[in-house]
């Protein structure tokens, strides 16, 4: 008689069944026709878990269940395995001349957002309807063409033809932050420069567009100060990640697991 298609794992002589693993492995999203991906992580993860556990137990410790969120509070398990990681991974203070090189050596990555003025004119299509977007397109590179001999004819052209609100003014859209605009929309603006206009319509989920950037003010560098409070919580998550992993990585290491 063959071994059987789910073996048990044990943790310790403590046995995970597999159908506990199979219960698990529905937490564990895996590529179709690969349910053993599935099955060996959530096999990974009741493992430690009980190994976790059992050093709780071990400790004697008695932990007092979390609410998580309204009407969501922690079992009794998840409480040990919290309390034991409080215990045994502690806070850190990030050092702070780590944190300003951090800001040194990353002056993009710290700034106000860019703004942008801008006008557009919208040749509106659903995105499901294809004979509608075919014809938005059309219609859009007809009027690509006509900018491209004579710019500014672009507030003229959105008055008649866009379905945006902002054709009662000219296709202007006034200041425009990140985020403001479908990220299409935003790349294009990214990749203009002041005064002119994509040579070819921008497609979006709303149909297509013909934009013109009038005006680009690039985020200030922001000081160290402003950013100290993000720098500072992401180097303690780092850090506690990287000491969460490490403590797991010795408590299984001290474990007799087998079946996986």
């Amino acid at each position: 008689m063959g071994a059987p298609l789910l073996p048990p794992v044990f943790v310790n002589g403590v046995e995970i069944t597999p159908e506990a693993i199979a219960a698990e492995a529905q937490n564990h999203p895996a590529p179709a026709g690969k349910p053993g991906l599935a099955w060996r992580a959530a096999a990974q993860a009741l493992a430690l878990r009980e190994v976790l556990l059992q050093e709780a137990r071990s400790r004697g410790l008695r932990v007092e269940p979390k609410e998580l969120s309204p009407g969501q509070i922690e079992t009794e398990e998840e409480a040990m395995v919290r309390g034991l990681i409080e215990i045994e991974v502690a806070p850190h203070e990030p050092d702070e001349n780590q944190l300003h090189a951090l800001w040194q050596a990353n002056p993009d990555r710290f700034r106000a957002p860019d703004l942008w003025e801008a006008a557009h004119i919208l040749i509106a299509a659903p995105p499901t309807d294809l004979a509608a977007r075919a014809k938005a397109k059309a219609l859009a590179m007809t009027l690509a063409a006509e900018l491209a001999q004579d710019p500014k004819r672009l507030a003229d052209l959105a008055q008649h033809h866009s379905a945006c609100s902002s054709r009662s003014n000219g296709g202007l859209l006034g200041q425009l932050g990140s985020g403001d605009t479908v990220p299409e929309f935003e790349t294009a603006l990214r990749s203009l420069a002041p005064g002119k206009i994509t040579p070819e319509p921008v497609e979006t989920r709303f149909g297509f567009h013909l934009i013109r950037l009038d005006a680009h003010a690039r985020g200030e560098r922001l000081p160290f100060e402003a950013v100290r409070p993000r720098l500072k919580a992401a180097a303690s998550k780092a850090h506690w990640v990287q000491a969460a992993r490490a403590y797991v990585a010795d408590v299984l290491g001290r474990a007799n697991v087998t079946g996986l």
